[in-house]
């Protein structure tokens, strides 16, 4: 059974870095998708960044300001998240699965995390404008 375990939300102001971590237990790295999702409240839940099978994939929104990377000595995943918007601010949730579609046009990239198997508990992160 795979866990996985968020840490590195905060708080911080509007232009700042965050750097979140994920540590997994029960998972093969790139044998699958593994990625950040996200769920602000009153909206839906929206796919940041993953890492399928070695490919890696952003939202729009994120593209040139989050870097998903992996350390698999570790088990770790991490999202760094550089020029915070107040739109960013959202529960952020660590999710593996067996692949992770596209359900967007080309070039586009975007998934809402439907089909993942596990997921994390969750890390806050909010932005102070």
């Amino acid at each position: 059974q795979v866990q996985l375990v968020e840490s590195g939300g905060g708080s911080v102001p509007t232009g700042g870095s965050l750097r979140l971590s994920c540590t997994t237990s029960g998972y093969t790295y790139n044998s699958g998708c593994i990625g950040w999702f996200r769920q602000a409240p009153g909206k839906k839940r929206e796919g940041v960044a993953i890492n399928d099978r070695g490919l890696t994939y952003y939202t729009d929104s994120t593209k040139g300001r989050f870097t998903i990377s992996q350390d698999n000595a570790k088990n770790t995943v991490y999202l760094q998240m550089n020029n915070l918007k107040p739109e960013d601010a959202a529960m952020y949730y660590c999710a593996v699965g067996e692949t992770c579609p596209n359900d967007c046009l080309v070039p586009s990239w975007c998934y809402d995390g439907a089909g993942m198997n596990s997921w994390g508990k969750g890390t806050l992160v909010t932005i102070a404008s």
